[in-house]
C-alpha cells in the first residue's frame, strides 16, 4: 500500500512539473495581437479627436481598407460605422443594437459619398451621415474623445 502511494505521488509530482510551460512556449503559429494605437491627423497635421480605428490590408496584392468611427444619432444612441475600401468596391457598414447594415457607395455628388441597397441610402458628407430609409430619416454625427 506505501508503495503504490508513493509511486502515485511520484508519478503525480512529475506530471505537475512536466507540465508547466513558460508565455513565450508553445505554438509558435500564434498570430500575437498588435496592441500598437493609431494616431489620426488632419490636413494641417494636427491629431484628429475623432475616435477612429483605421486598418489596411494586402491580399493577393491588392490593398483594403477598413476605417471604424463611432457615430452618435439625433437621439444619443452610438453607432459603429465601418468604410471599407478595396479595388472591387467601396461600402459603409452600420451597427446599431446587433443589427449590421451594408450599403455599397453608388456615387459621390457635391462632395457627398452616397451609398445605397434597396429602400436604405446614406449620405455621407464631413463628419456627418443623413440616413434614409422609407419614410424614416436618422442624422449621425461623429463623435470626440
Amino acid at each position: 500500500m506505501k508503495k503504490s502511494l508513493i509511486v502515485l505521488n511520484a508519478i503525480l509530482a512529475m506530471t505537475v512539473i512536466s507540465c508547466k510551460k513558460s508565455s513565450e512556449s508553445g505554438n509558435k503559429n500564434v498570430i500575437k495581437m498588435d496592441s500598437s494605437t493609431t494616431v489620426v491627423t488632419d490636413n494641417n497635421g494636427k491629431i484628429d479627436s475623432v475616435t477612429q480605428s483605421s486598418s489596411t490590408i494586402e491580399v493577393n496584392g491588392q490593398k483594403i481598407e477598413k476605417t471604424d468611427f463611432v457615430y452618435k444619432a439625433t437621439d444619443g444612441t452610438l453607432v459603429k460605422v465601418v468604410f471599407k475600401n478595396d479595388p472591387k468596391e467601396s461600402t459603409v457598414a452600420i451597427t446599431s443594437n446587433k443589427k449590421t447594415f451594408t450599403l455599397p457607395k453608388s456615387e459621390i455628388k457635391n462632395g457627398e459619398a452616397i451609398y445605397q441597397k434597396d429602400d436604405m441610402t446614406a449620405r455621407v458628407k464631413g463628419d456627418s451621415i443623413h440616413l434614409e430609409q422609407g419614410n424614416n430619416v436618422i442624422e449621425l454625427k461623429r463623435t470626440k474623445i
